[in-house]
């Protein structure tokens, strides 16, 4: 076989080669993310604000809250995932806590810094911080409410066709009565069909 018989081959299969190797998202851009985008049938950040928006304005709302003399002071617990998918339920606590806070409308306690705290209180009173601005143990505000929640979810597959129920229910627990004073709940339904995947 000739040199130059080689050499082509030998490109031809380099380019094949490059042509399969892997690959990279390399070019992006800024993108809505208040639009809705059915991608795939799993919970998505549309899911998540709509769900949030609903239990704020509830909340907000509540009379228990709405006409408190000044802001409850409330603990928030993570909404708990019960369903079957992996969703960051930290990131729609927060949401829902950065809401509610705008608002004016209550207060919350910082209830995953205690242990930080705590340390800083031993830190001030062995004398390392002037007295003057020295934080003591003993001020702290006790809350008046703890907002809980959890979201479930049912899946229904039928043919084709896939829908999925997400609800989320979140309680405003009154922590001296133990009274739920505020609940709301919210429903999300999607419905997918199956499509064949092909070149």
């Amino acid at each position: 076989m000739s040199r130059i018989a080689l050499l082509s081959i030998g490109l031809s299969l380099l380019l094949v080669s490059s042509g399969c190797g892997p690959k990279a998202f390399t070019k992006g851009e800024y993108d809505d993310p208040t639009r809705v985008e059915l991608l795939d049938d799993k919970f998505n950040e549309a899911d998540m604000q709509q769900m949030a928006d609903t239990v704020i304005k509830a909340m907000v709302a509540c009379a228990y809250v709405a006409n408190a003399p000044k802001p409850p002071v409330v603990i928030v617990e993570r909404v708990s995932n019960r369903t079957e998918e992996h969703i960051d339920t930290v990131s729609m606590t927060d949401k829902i806590r950065t809401a509610l806070i705008k608002s004016g409308k209550v207060r919350f306690v910082n209830k995953e810094e205690r242990g930080t705290l705590s340390d800083e209180y031993d830190y001030n009173a062995a004398g390392n911080v002037s007295g003057p601005t020295a934080k003591k143990k003993g001020n702290q505000i006790g809350a008046d409410y703890i907002l809980s929640g959890n979201l479930a979810t049912n899946v229904q597959q039928v043919g084709n066709d896939k829908f999925i129920y997400y609800k989320i229910t979140m309680n405003l627990t009154n922590m001296e009565s133990s009274t739920i004073d505020c609940t709301e709940d919210r429903e999300i339904r999607k419905k997918f069909r199956k499509r064949s995947i092909g070149l």
